[in-house]
C-alpha cells in the first residue's frame, strides 16, 4: 500500500499566514485541549503552540470485480488510505511550520457531501506541542510525532518513559458476497452461523489490523497503544471498510521512575 510522500505536501498560503500570525507579537496559542489536558501536558514539559489541521478531498475511482465473490476492493482501499494519509501529512506539515515536536489529541474524521457522490473528505486536527527543555523529540525521520491520545494519556505515557511516534493506520474495503438462494432457504427458522459472512468480515478486519501493525514496525516502534477498529459503510449493504488506528510508541527514557497508580473511589454510589 503506497503512502503519499511527505516532501510533496505543501501548506496553503492561507494556513501559512495563520501559523505565522500566531507567532507575531505576543504569542497566543490555540488548542482543542481541555483545561485538565492542558495542565497535564505542560506538567509533562511540553507547551502548546497552536491547533494544526490537514484536509484532503478525494475522488474515488471505479472498482471492478466479481460481486459473487467475497474479496477486497483494492481501488477503494487505496483511495481511502490515501485521503487519510494526505490529511495527516498536511497536519504534520503545519506542525513542522510551527517548530513543534509533535501533535497530540489528533482526530481524524470523514466529511461527506450529498452533492458529491464519488468524493470523500477527511480532516485531521490536533494540538501542536513543543518540549520546553530544548530537546528534540521528533521522530527519527524528522517529522513531528502524532497521537490520538488525550492529554491525560500523554502525561501517563511520558511519566513512564514512553513517547508517541505516529498515529498509524490500516484499512481494508471488502465486498461480502451474497448468499445463494439455497443457503438462505436452508437457514430459515434456524439458529445457524453464516460462515460466508463470518469469514469475509474476519479477513477484512485482519487485513486492516495487519497493515496498521506493519506501519508501526516500519517506524521501529516498540508497540502500539490505544488501538481502535472502526467500520464505515459507504458502498451499500455488502460493502464495508474496516479502519484500524493506534499510536506507535517507543521507550525513550528507560531510567525514569514511573509514578505508581492510585485508586480513587466515587462518592456518588
Amino acid at each position: 500500500m503506497s503512502t503519499p510522500g511527505y516532501q510533496q505536501v505543501q501548506i496553503s498560503e492561507v494556513a501559512r499566514g495563520r501559523l505565522d500570525g500566531s507567532r507575531q507579537g505576543r504569542p497566543c496559542f490555540t488548542s482543542d485541549l481541555s483545561v485538565n489536558e492542558f495542565v497535564l501536558v505542560t506538567e509533562s514539559g511540553f507547551e502548546p503552540l497552536g491547533m494544526v489541521m490537514g484536509t484532503s478531498v478525494y475522488h474515488v475511482g471505479v472498482q471492478y470485480g466479481n460481486w459473487k465473490v467475497s474479496q477486497e476492493l483494492g481501488v477503494l482501499t487505496q483511495a481511502m488510505y490515501n485521503v487519510r494519509e494526505l490529511a495527516m501529512a498536511r497536519m504534520e506539515a503545519e506542525a513542522a511550520q510551527l517548530g513543534a515536536d509533535g501533535v497530540i489529541g489528533v482526530e481524524l474524521r470523514p466529511m461527506n457531501y450529498g452533492f458529491l457522490a464519488d468524493v470523500v473528505e477527511f480532516i485531521a486536527v490536533g494540538t501542536a506541542v513543543k518540549a520546553t527543555d530544548g530537546t528534540n523529540y521528533r521522530t527519527p525521520n524528522g517529522k513531528p510525532f502524532t497521537t490520538s491520545l488525550s492529554g491525560q494519556d500523554f502525561w501517563t505515557l511520558w511519566q513512564h518513559g514512553w513517547l508517541p511516534r505516529r498515529l498509524v493506520l490500516g484499512n481494508c474495503v471488502y465486498h461480502v458476497a451474497h448468499q445463494t438462494l439455497r443457503q438462505t432457504l436452508s437457514q430459515v427458522g434456524q439458529n445457524a452461523e453464516m460462515p460466508q459472512f463470518t469469514q469475509a468480515l474476519y479477513d477484512a478486519r485482519e487485513l486492516a489490523m495487519a497493515r496498521m501493525q506493519y506501519e508501526g514496525q516500519q517506524l521501529g516502534a516498540d508497540g502500539i497503544v490505544g488501538t481502535f477498529v472502526d467500520d464505515f459503510r459507504y458502498w451499500g449493504e455488502h460493502g464495508v471498510e474496516f479502519f484500524a488506528t493506534g499510536t506507535a510508541v517507543s521507550k525513550v527514557r528507560p531510567d525514569v521512575n514511573p509514578i505508581k497508580p492510585t485508586m480513587t473511589m466515587p462518592l456518588n454510589g
